[in-house]
């Protein structure tokens, strides 16, 4: 299958696809910060630039769009032309996320990942871990 836009207009197109502030992110940090947590955005000195960086939770977070990170959801299907090329570069993409987890891990960090299609899960997910650590701190603290 040929694709239905010329190149020229297929190239603007791609160039406008955002790599950090996207909306589900917004929320994301929305939802942290309305809940008391304050964080560091896309923190160049870590493996991976996490998108979200919560240093004194030990934790850092990527937002990840579904297509882009090849998630097993409707959302996340690959396209049906030009194959090779979308197979090589997501297959990519997906080797980068787990090799840099595994360096934010072994470097001692916990890695959350929240999937833009199911941000809403995700982010209450996120939130309840951090609301423990944050008890836990804050126990250690006062001792």
């Amino acid at each position: 299958m040929t694709d239905k836009v010329t190149k020229d207009e297929r190239s603007r197109m791609m160039a406008a696809v955002r790599g950090k502030d996207t909306k589900p992110e917004k929320l994301v940090r929305s939802g942290l910060f309305a809940d008391g947590f304050r964080f560091r955005l896309h923190a160049k000195e870590l493996p991976g630039k996490p998108d979200i960086v919560l240093p004194r939770y030990g934790t850092a977070m990527f937002v990840n769009g579904c297509f882009w990170h090849g998630h097993d959801c409707p959302r996340g299907r690959r396209p049906a032309s030009n194959t090779e090329f979308w197979n090589r570069k997501l297959d990519r993409n997906f080797e980068r996320d787990q090799e840099k987890t595994r360096a934010l891990e072994n470097d001692g960090w916990f890695v959350e990942i929240v999937w833009e299609c199911r941000l809403a899960d995700d982010l209450k997910r996120v939130l309840r871990r951090l609301r423990s650590k944050r008890t836990r701190l804050r126990k250690a603290e006062s001792s």
